[in-house]
């Protein structure tokens, strides 16, 4: 099988939990993840979310549907000032823990997985903004973090 890259979509930032949400999207469909696949991701996006440590509470998402079964969210939210913490759910993956082949009976993910190659390009854009707008300047500027995004477009050939 020949490797293609997927679609990345930007939606506005969301709040959950207290915590700014930055969020991307990776589907292969032009039409998007499925809005019972996405309303179940979000559903168990609370139980991602650390504890406040002091940092702005910003965290940014990667749902990536699958061209299987599967539905993978990963949240990446920012903790020690310059750090990432991270975890993860999935559905309709049995080999990672979940129940059956239903994208939308998301479970938290144990094992220690942070992304696929598809999932993983927002992760050095999300890197550069947080260094631009909250370590670099006198003072931390969360709206303009937030107002950062990876451009839509796919998930790769961004040179």
């Amino acid at each position: 099988m020949a490797f293609t890259e997927k679609l990345l979509r930007v939606l506005p930032p969301v709040e959950v939990g207290g915590r700014s949400i930055k969020r991307y999207h990776v589907t292969r469909d032009p039409a998007g993840i499925e809005p019972e696949v996405e309303k179940a991701a979000y559903a168990i996006l609370p139980e991602l979310l650390p504890e406040p440590d002091g940092t702005p509470q910003a965290t940014f998402i990667v749902l990536h549907r699958g061209e299987d079964d599967g539905a993978y969210l990963n949240a990446y939210s920012w903790a020690w000032d310059n750090a990432l913490h991270f975890a993860g759910a999935a559905g309709g993956q049995p080999v990672l823990g979940c129940p059956d082949d239903d994208p939308t009976h998301f479970v938290r993910l144990e094992p220690t997985l942070i992304g696929c190659v598809w999932e993983l390009p927002p992760l050095l854009h999300e890197r550069d903004a947080w260094v631009r707008h909250m370590l670099a300047p006198d003072r931390p500027d969360l709206a303009a973090y937030l107002a950062d995004s990876l451009p839509e477009g796919t998930t790769g050939d961004r040179s």
